[in-house]
């Protein structure tokens, strides 16, 4: 089963009165039924905060590019996490030294001028480091 017809299937199973969009209610119900717990205060938040187009309820549209936001949200918490120990110095950016420290932990030793050369090939603004735009356009 592919992720977008998961999606519908979840969505269809929470949208209890089959109109296409989920209430605060629906949304509680659904969060009650997997053992968590959501006041319907709570629930109304969430809604308002998923809910692009003011209707007080969230859509099919909405509910893809909330679960779709999550996965990427996860992704770049994971990439900050390895830039930090790459980064090490704790300056915002990747330096050669940096790299090379980091390359040596993981057994990979290089010199300063192969990181020189590492770094400049997704050095898009030609400074002589990575800054975390930069490592996000390596690592994809």
């Amino acid at each position: 089963m592919d992720k977008i017809a998961l999606y519908e299937k979840v969505f269809k199973q929470v949208d209890g009165d089959g109109d296409g969009k989920l209430s605060p209610p629906e949304l509680q119900r659904c969060i009650l039924g997997v053992g968590g717990s959501l006041t319907i205060e709570e629930a109304e938040t969430v809604v308002e905060k998923l809910d692009s187009n003011g209707d007080g309820l969230v859509g099919w549209d909405e509910f893809v590019e909330f679960v779709e936001g999550v996965g990427e949200e996860e992704k770049v918490n994971d990439l900050k996490e390895a830039f930090r120990m790459y980064e090490m110095d704790g300056c915002g950016f990747i330096t050669t030294k940096s790299l090379k420290r980091m390359l040596s932990k993981l057994g990979e030793s290089r010199s300063i001028e192969d990181c020189k050369k590492m770094i400049a090939k997704f050095d898009l603004d030609s400074d002589g480091v990575l800054n975390f735009d930069e490592f996000k356009f390596m690592m994809s």
